[in-house]
């Protein structure tokens, strides 16, 4: 070995010891990386907790209440139908338009019913006649009837022949006044005020008259104001708050439920009336029984047919607590709103709900006043958050979700 090989030997060698010692008494640098790495994440800040909108519950004072679906009726519904048969001369009916009552809707042919009655007049004139021969042969029957003139018989036959024409005579007035009504009945009216339907007979065509129901239908006509919805009450709510009233107070004079009513396109229920009928008895196979409410229809919109969503008042107005309701959670079908605590901590609440108010849900239970809830959010009970306060109403809150400066006393 050559004086230069055994020097790059010794070299490498004390090169190789260098970087033992170097392992072994200092730190490696994928080490030192770790150790660092680990300060680093033990001295980092921790994150804020969510930012989640917040309200606090609004409160009004409202009357319970219940819902029900119904159907709007009208008060009075006729078939509008001939009591004499004849041509119809004459139609003026304003189709779907409002007629009053004795207005003319129909005029038959006249002429055979004045015919009829100049008959019947006549009849009666004769019969007048003859009971006032009757009379004078009995005026004078009594005056010869002392002096024997004549017989007792034709006295009696003079007061006989009488009382016969005094009977022709009221005969022939009940010809003449079947007759006169025949004659009116060509002008057919309407009997009540409403609005009519559209014309099954035209002008030209025979109609046939009775007193039944084999008379020509010529339309039909249904009153406007007020009007009738007829819904059905479960029977929970008739135990609970219409039973315990109805004997006093139901179907007799000065009784007064209110009755709110909304169309299938209305918001809220606009159109108010009272409970003014309950039907005598539960039907088993719903378990209801039929209601009827009454309200002021003056412009005609509810139209009979119309289903209708009604709420009925079951106590006396108290102080209710409203939410929104996209507040409420479920939990296994049973409703829940996650609450701001101390400390602003999220807490858990079960509550019960019941109807809509001007776009807020009534709580029946669960929330007190002056609570405060998370409207929406992706938080869990026992965490923190930070609140940023709205309007509970969602059409009092703006784009970047600050309440539109509506507080909570205007809202009371």
């Amino acid at each position: 070995m050559t004086g230069k090989t055994r020097i790059m030997l010794v070299t490498a060698a004390a090169l190789s010891g260098a970087a033992w010692f170097s392992y072994i008494d200092g730190v490696p640098a994928y080490v030192r990386q770790a150790l660092a790495s680990g300060e680093a994440n033990q001295t980092a800040p921790t994150p804020p907790p969510p930012q989640v909108p917040v309200a606090e519950v609004v409160t009004r004072v409202l009357a319970p209440s219940s819902e029900f679906t119904g159907v709007v009726a009208a008060a009075k519904t006729v078939e509008l139908r001939s009591r004499v048969g004849g041509a119809i001369e004459t139609v003026s009916v304003p189709e779907g338009g409002l007629v009053e009552r004795g207005q003319l809707l129909f005029q038959i042919d006249p002429r055979p019913f004045e015919v009829a009655l100049q008959n019947a007049e006549a009849q009666l004139q004769r019969a007048e006649v003859l009971l006032s021969q009757a009379e004078t042969d009995l005026d004078r029957s009594q005056r010869l009837l002392p002096s024997g003139a004549i017989a007792s018989k034709t006295y009696d036959d003079d007061v006989s022949g009488k009382q016969e024409r005094q009977a022709q005579v009221q005969e022939a007035k009940a010809a003449s006044a079947a007759a006169r009504l025949d004659l009116s009945y060509s002008r057919v009216t309407a009997p009540i005020s409403g609005r009519v339907d559209r014309v099954l007979v035209t002008e030209g065509n025979l109609v046939t008259g009775a007193s039944g129901g084999a008379a020509t239908l010529l339309t039909t006509i249904v009153s406007v104001d007020p009007a009738h919805v007829y819904f059905d009450i479960d029977e929970a709510t008739y135990l609970n708050f219409l039973g315990q009233s109805r004997p006093e107070a139901v179907g007799r004079k000065g009784a007064s439920f209110p009755v709110e009513v909304g169309l299938a396109t209305e918001n809220g229920y606009p159109h108010s009336g009272t409970l003014d009928f309950l039907g005598n008895r539960l039907d088993r196979g719903t378990g209801t029984i039929r209601a009827r409410a009454v309200l002021a229809n003056p412009d005609g919109r509810l139209t009979p047919g119309l289903f209708a969503r009604v709420k009925l008042a079951t106590s006396a107005p108290q102080e209710t607590v409203l939410i929104d309701d996209q507040a409420v959670g479920t939990d296994q079908g049973r409703r829940y709103v996650l609450v701001l605590g101390a400390g602003d901590m999220v807490e858990y609440r079960p509550v019960e709900l019941g109807a809509m108010n001007d776009g807020l849900r009534v709580v029946a239970s669960g929330l007190n006043p002056g609570d405060t809830i998370i409207i929406k959010g992706l938080v869990r009970p026992g965490m923190q958050v930070t609140p940023n306060r709205v309007a509970m109403a969602p059409d009092q809150r703006s784009v970047d979700g600050v309440a539109d400066g509506n507080t909570q006393e205007a809202r009371r």
